[in-house]
């Protein structure tokens, strides 16, 4: 992208610095449901690195630590820089991700309406 356009997102949206270390922001043209799913995935991938690494199975640990690669870099945080790439071609990166997550980690309310109980009518 060429530094003289007017569209071109400046530093301040592509960086958050934090104690002097440089991270990448989420893209910000991602839609807000794909956003917000994306970060939903990615927290529960990083509570699950929390419980594989007291489970010291290195099987498990990189497979949800792949889940947290997979999440930041549907959200922009990692891989192709989004910035450099057009907005359709982001927001595809973005569902192709989620997709990946929703195969590896499927929602907890997938397929399972909330508050639902299988046995519910046991004592009819």
């Amino acid at each position: 992208m060429a530094s003289g356009n007017a569209q071109d997102p400046s530093d301040d949206e592509r960086w958050l610095v934090i104690d002097g270390r440089r991270w990448r922001r989420t893209d910000p043209a991602l839609p807000s449901d794909v956003a917000d799913r994306l970060r939903s995935h990615l927290g529960r991938a990083r509570a699950a690195v929390r419980t594989a690494k007291r489970s010291e199975d290195p099987a498990v640990l990189a497979a949800v630590r792949h889940r947290v690669g997979v999440a930041k870099a549907g959200l922009g945080e990692r891989g192709p820089r989004w910035w450099d790439d057009a907005v359709p071609a982001r927001v595809e990166r973005a569902r192709a991700a989620l997709d990946e997550l929703d195969r590896l980690a499927p929602p907890a309310d997938a397929g399972h309406p909330a508050g639902a109980d299988d046995d519910a009518d046991v004592n009819t």
